[in-house]
């Protein structure tokens, strides 16, 4: 019996229970509350609920200071995130989750508002400065990185020069452009299934697509082939007048 105890060995693994080696973290940004619920500044929220309730996962986990929705897309694990910190300290819970994930920065993808975006828009990015949004440079300061995947939705500037970004960011919009607007986050939850089921790159040439200008270069395309073809058809025109010119002077 002391033999047999004497000739075993204890293998411990140590790390993080639950912690998947592959998976991807969304985080909406927003600010938690009813008040804010129905704000352009909310728009990451949003986006990540309807995320969560299209695949029928529950915010049913807290880690740290955000709350968490969880499930596959495809073969790759995703945990949904909304920071519970207001906005402008969204890195603090950002940089805890990236931690205890252990995740590299290629694997957060951040949903956020964007004023230089009109309403409507939507817009993938691989990296890129935070362009005066307090939310991502905290993020960008917490990760010590901006080279993470990004998804902004467009709510506009101001229409009325009068009212500051600040409080057009916390009001909720009229009907008309909060119709625009949802229709923005669908698209966006759309585009996020597309990141990780696809990648970033393949899905930053479907979503930043824009309609209007790829009609124009339809268009201009059709313009040229058919200017192409009437210049083709003028010379053959020409070649069949000139060969029928020949045929008759042999003929004299």
């Amino acid at each position: 019996m002391v033999a047999n105890l004497t000739s075993m060995k204890l293998v411990i693994g140590l790390g993080n229970p639950g912690v998947d080696d592959e998976m991807k973290l969304v985080v909406g940004l927003g600010n938690p509350g009813v008040e804010y619920e129905r704000t352009r500044h909310n728009v990451g929220f949003r986006v990540v609920d309807k995320l969560a309730a299209r695949h029928g996962w529950k915010w049913n986990e807290r880690r740290g200071r955000a709350i968490l929705a969880s499930g596959n897309l495809g073969l790759e694990k995703v945990v949904l995130a909304k920071p519970l910190t207001y906005m402008n300290l969204s890195g603090e819970a950002v940089g805890e989750l990236v931690r205890w994930y252990k995740l590299q920065p290629e694997d957060v993808l951040v949903v956020y508002d964007e004023l230089d975006l009109p309403v409507g828009k939507i817009r993938l990015r691989s990296g890129g400065s935070a362009a005066g949004h307090n939310g991502m440079q905290n993020i960008i300061r917490h990760l010590h990185t901006n080279t993470f995947p990004r998804l902004r939705v467009g709510i506009g500037h101001p229409t009325n020069s009068h009212i500051q970004g600040k409080d057009h960011v916390l009001s909720t919009p009229p009907l008309d452009e909060r119709i625009l607007l949802e229709q923005s986050e669908d698209r966006a939850v759309e585009a996020i299934e597309l990141a990780i089921t696809q990648g970033i790159a393949t899905t930053m040439n479907l979503v930043n697509a824009d309609p209007e200008e790829a009609k124009r270069k339809e268009e201009e395309r059709q313009r040229k082939l058919k200017e192409r073809q009437e210049r083709e058809r003028l010379k053959r025109e020409k070649q069949r007048d000139k060969s029928q010119s020949t045929s008759g002077e042999d003929a004299e």
